[in-house]
């Protein structure tokens, strides 16, 4: 009897030692983790962006300033020239006859000259005859020069230190004068040529931030230098060109460049916010932001969007710079849920306008 209390003993304090146990509370299940990112910090993508080509504002097209047959091209595309260096040139054979006829031409005219003042110190010859001596000298001596300078216009110059963009002209070519052989482009006045649409042109548009498509770490101040009065009639569009300042070798011609014009510091208008599209939820049709209280609880808060662009929408209200919003997975959260906020990193964060 005394053995089977015994076993019944241990029994009941195993039972109870099992309730105890599966009473004991569950680990809590982790926190989970959500990309978010502060209002009002990082670059100002919230301004429009606009592609364009850097280009030289000079660009000279260069041609011979008389007509012959190219007998030497002394450079090629792509080729550094300074002011001065010879690109190519003409057969000289023509305008070397030229100056030699002319030159025999100022010859006969000094001699006769010589000659007539000798007889008018004499009063041989009338003061008239003198002076049609006189002006027949100086209109040969204009031929000769004129002749030495055609000799010169042989060889095609550089009129200012660049770079070869293009070659229209090869040897053995004949060209008319005024015919455009190269085109050469200064690299110390480089600058972007772009198009802004004519919904654009009312806004306040000069200093801007220009970056290199092939290389996006790469960064310059620019300034609108021109802006065409009167818009494409295919386009609607108008031609603008934004000076880059300072730029270093990394800028080359021909590159694809973006422009984004920053905002006025002297403006007078509300800031504005812009978010990332994938942080926009959209609640009964309107859209709200899930915005990360300081103990990491979510809220979701409706806002006013003022304009939607391509991967940005801007913000008229809602949302106050400083506040920490969700910009990822925003189908997937709750109100009053607490999460892990994972900070965004600072290229892609949202921008104030």
């Amino acid at each position: 009897m005394k053995a089977q209390l015994l076993r019944a003993g241990v029994v009941l304090a195993a039972l109870s030692l099992i309730a105890a146990c599966s009473k004991a509370p569950l680990p809590p299940e982790p926190l989970r983790p959500v990309l978010t990112a502060v209002v009002g910090e990082g670059a100002d993508d919230s301004a429009p962006t606009y592609s364009g080509e850097v280009r030289s504002r000079y660009e000279t097209p260069l041609g011979f300033r008389i007509g012959g047959k190219i007998a030497a091209r002394l450079v090629d595309v792509g080729a550094r020239v300074k002011a001065g260096d010879v690109l190519a040139r003409l057969d000289p054979a023509d305008s070397a006859l030229s100056a030699n006829a002319a030159n025999a031409q100022l010859d006969l005219a000094s001699a006769d000259l010589r000659r007539y003042r000798e007889l008018r110190a004499k009063n041989f010859v009338s003061q008239a005859a003198l002076d049609a001596k006189e002006t027949a000298f100086k209109s040969a001596k204009a031929q000769a020069d004129l002749a030495r300078n055609q000799s010169d216009y042989t060889a095609l110059r550089a009129d200012h230190a660049g770079v070869v963009e293009s070659v229209a002209a090869e040897v053995g070519q004949v060209v008319a004068a005024g015919q455009t052989v190269f085109r050469v482009a200064r690299t110390d006045t480089l600058e972007v040529s772009m198009v802004i649409p004519e919904a654009r042109i009312p806004e306040r548009l000069k200093e801007a931030e220009i970056t290199l498509w092939a290389d996006e770490q790469a960064s310059y101040q620019g300034v609108l230098r021109e802006l065409s009065p009167a818009a494409d009639a295919l386009t609607r569009t108008y031609a603008a060109r934004i000076s880059i300042i300072k730029p270093d070798s990394r800028v080359q011609l021909g590159m694809t460049a973006k422009v984004r014009f920053l905002a006025d510091k002297a403006s007078t208008e509300p800031a504005r916010l812009a978010v990332p599209l994938a942080a926009i939820f959209q609640q009964d049709g309107r859209p709200a932001l899930w915005v990360v209280a300081d103990d990491q609880t979510l809220t979701l808060r409706p806002v006013a969007v003022a304009a939607y662009g391509e991967t940005r929408a801007i913000l008229a209200g809602g949302v106050k710079a400083g506040e920490r919003i969700v910009v990822a997975g925003v189908h997937k959260l709750a109100a009053g849920e607490k999460i892990k906020a994972i900070e965004q990193q600072s290229s892609s964060a949202v921008a104030g306008k």
